[in-house]
């Protein structure tokens, strides 16, 4: 069938015809995206306030969700379930990952299914293209390779951005603790100090501004400071957030020194990230040894034994063959 389709001129031309349609596809596709992004984008930059990039980002975020929650409400309009039985971890850990869209977990099924299918195409279609296409049982197995490597990319693409959005949140958040104490002990209220201090870290940090910012927007639109701080909390991703959230919670129903709290956990989040910052210097020697023992001990086992052997090869095994 291989030898078929590649001797036969109809068959590469309908393939090369396809492949020149699905790209032309992408790139209407694309194209049309790309321009409405630039629109949207331009809008945007016309909004002016201190708390315009993280308001910004959070804008352009919802329109590239919604684009492909139209996609996927469709396609489950066509009859594909895209759930997941396991979709409370998928949300989780697309949550720690910043993807916070109620659709976000269906998406994620939809782009690994997907890749399931066009990383594997894309070989077969250059494979059959080739003067010398390959035997079936290697573009079978390659194909396999290439399916589930399409299947856990995105997986392994999350968890890296879940750990790189933790980093960020875990080392900008004293700096945000230290400001919070000094708007309380200024005066100003929850909300205030909340809204001042997004608004004053939407350039520094701007993850941390935003979900600051969107927490103090719920407050404003009627949720209570428990709801709105433990969603503070879960959609942050980080169990040291959620941990400062739960202790806002019991100092404002117990009536405790929002100030006095402030100041204690500050000072455990800085001290949380010296020794983490000491677990890692002790780690380094550690880690050090490995490309040590790998390339300088061969090199130094040779030093020390090639003059041994080549005195033993020059001496002692011609004085050894003459006594035979």
């Amino acid at each position: 069938m291989l030898e078929f389709a590649a001797s036969n001129w109809v068959v590469r031309a309908l393939i090369l015809a396809g492949v020149f349609g699905l790209v032309a596809l992408l790139v209407f596709i694309l194209s049309n995206a790309t321009s409405r992004k630039m629109r949207v984008n331009k809008e945007l930059a016309a909004i002016s306030g201190e708390g315009g990039r993280s308001s910004n980002e959070s804008l352009r975020r919802q329109r590239n969700e919604g684009m492909w929650t139209k996609l996927v409400r469709r396609i489950e309009g066509a009859g594909l379930n895209l759930g997941d039985t396991d979709e409370s971890e998928i949300a989780k850990l697309l949550r720690s990952a910043g993807y916070l869209s109620p659709s976000a977990p269906r998406i994620y099924t939809l782009v690994r299914l997907l890749l399931v299918f066009i990383v594997p195409g894309i070989y077969i279609l250059l494979a059959l293209m080739q003067a010398e296409p390959p035997t079936i049982m290697r573009l079978y197995f390659t194909s396999a390779i290439l399916a589930l490597l399409g299947l856990y990319i995105p997986n392994l693409f999350v968890r890296a951005k879940a750990d790189r959005r933790r980093t960020e949140i875990i080392n900008g958040f004293p700096d945000c603790l230290d400001l919070m104490l000094v708007c309380v002990e200024a005066g100003l209220g929850l909300e205030s100090t909340l809204d001042r201090v997004g608004r004053e870290m939407a350039t520094s940090h701007p993850r941390i501004a935003g979900m600051i910012l969107e927490t103090t927007l719920l407050m404003r639109a009627g949720a209570s400071r428990e709801d709105a701080l433990r969603k503070f909390g879960e959609t942050s991703g980080v169990d040291e957030i959620r941990s400062f959230s739960t202790l806002l919670i019991q100092s404002d129903k117990l009536g405790t020194s929002l100030a006095t709290t402030l100041r204690v956990y500050a000072t455990e989040m800085r001290e949380a990230r010296r020794l983490r910052a000491e677990e890692k210097a002790h780690r380094l020697p550690v880690l050090l040894s490995i490309p040590l023992v790998v390339f300088m001990l061969p090199a130094m086992i040779g030093v020390l034994t090639l003059p041994a052997i080549v005195l033993t090869i020059r001496e002692v095994l011609p004085t050894m063959a003459g006594e035979n």
